[in-house]
């Protein structure tokens, strides 16, 4: 997906650099219509786009103070470290002890 905006936007910013040369030259007024044809489409285009993406920036905020809740203060983890398999993980300073461990509870 994102080889195709980056294609798309490429290709829009020539489309507009074409039509603002072209627009230079006198009785050239089909290519210049032409040129704002294509600067009209690639403005739909990135409209379309942008409505696409909409639901998936609002699921990545949602995450996102999922995790902050989640963490709380962010001084209380080290920085992220990643293995060697590729995994990354967050240690906390001072580690939180599993529930059936609290100190006080005794197993009966």
């Amino acid at each position: 997906m994102k080889q195709i905006a980056k294609h798309t936007v490429l290709a829009g910013i020539i489309a507009l650099g074409t039509a603002s040369s072209l627009s230079a030259d006198d009785g050239k007024d089909e290519l210049k219509e032409g040129a704002d044809l294509m600067s009209r489409g690639f403005q739909l285009l990135l409209d379309g786009l942008a409505t696409e993406m909409a639901p998936i920036a609002e699921d990545l905020a949602e995450g996102w103070q999922d995790l902050l809740r989640e963490m709380e203060d962010m001084t209380a983890y080290h920085p992220p470290e990643t293995l060697p398999n590729g995994d990354i993980i967050i240690r906390r300073k001072i580690p939180v002890l599993p529930e059936d461990k609290l100190p006080g509870e005794t197993e009966l």
